[in-house]
């Protein structure tokens, strides 16, 4: 949205409180979208946020954006999550190594296990979007424990990872279905909503190769029909439909979902940073707003 009709959207909301808001503190939604190691930047914007003093009421997450979105969500602040990001063993449990005993021990380090407990600790409503493996039906996970294996279902790109069985079915990658997901923080009933997409011009969803997807029987249909774009553009008109919200869109030139390593990593921090500080006076103002109440 463009920021003169983000500022007169604000400005409007402040003065019709009463029947804009039903006179209570506007319900700020965050959308993290997927992007393996590209979730770096989704953590220099979220440091830009949380800098801005924005509180943040629910999430949701898929993929990377389920590991950041469900660790925010248990108490981890940015500055955490940013060493954590840049530290070689995470970097490491990101490729596919030891990943869900990392993520079982931190969140179990703040005292969480599922998704009520998540929101006992912050206050944030978290999401995560996960795929059936075998119909790629999108799958939302909002309750119940392990919170720490929803995160893991969210993040396991077919082939890469091994499904993830929670109750009666095994779950893979929230991306091949649903990589950016405003829908499910517009369910939540947002007011507000900061997104931030790291997907890039011509970038192919979870970084597989063609040639990796069509030697995967599981994944020709998908890769024919390619479900994935159409509800990222979807979602794309409903962030656009909305009288206030943020999209945060960092140019990563050169990087993609496998792009680990710290020095890479750092950089896209840094970019990530650079985008979100771009929308310095539309989050003030969402700050100010959730202040007059």
């Amino acid at each position: 949205m463009m920021r003169k009709t983000l500022r007169f959207f604000l400005i409007l909301s402040v003065t019709l409180t009463s029947l804009s808001l039903s006179a209570r503190t506007p319900k700020v939604g965050l959308v993290l979208g997927g992007g393996g190691a590209k979730g770096a930047a989704t953590i220099g914007a979220l440091e830009v946020i949380e800098n801005a003093g924005i509180k943040i009421d629910c999430i949701a997450g898929t993929s990377i954006g389920a590991v950041i979105g469900g660790l925010y969500a248990a108490g981890y602040s940015a500055k955490e999550l940013e060493a954590l990001f840049l530290d070689q063993t995470w970097q490491d449990i990101l490729q596919g190594h030891r990943v869900e005993a990392k993520l079982k021990s931190l969140l179990e380090a703040r005292g969480v296990e599922s998704f009520a407990d998540a929101r006992f600790v912050t206050g944030i409503e978290f999401r995560c979007i996960a795929a059936d493996e075998n119909s790629f039906e999108e799958v939302v996970l909002k309750s119940g424990a392990p919170l720490y294996k929803a995160m893991l279902a969210s993040m396991s790109i077919p082939e890469v990872f091994e499904p993830v069985r929670w109750n009666h079915q095994h779950l893979v990658d929230g991306g091949v279905i649903n990589l950016f997901p405003v829908d499910q923080v517009r369910d939540m009933g947002a007011d507000i909503i900061i997104a931030i997409d790291l997907q890039q011009a011509k970038e192919v969803a979870l970084g597989i190769s063609t040639k990796e997807l069509l030697g995967i029987g599981g994944l020709i249909n998908w890769y024919t029909l390619r479900p994935d774009l159409d509800r990222y553009k979807q979602n794309l008109r409903t962030l656009n439909n909305y009288d206030i919200s943020v999209y945060i869109h960092p140019s990563l030139p050169g990087y993609n979902a496998a792009s680990f390593g710290c020095e890479k990593c750092q950089r896209m921090l840094h970019l990530g940073k650079g985008a979100a500080k771009q929308f310095k006076h539309e989050l003030r103002e969402i700050h100010d707003l959730q202040q007059q109440y």
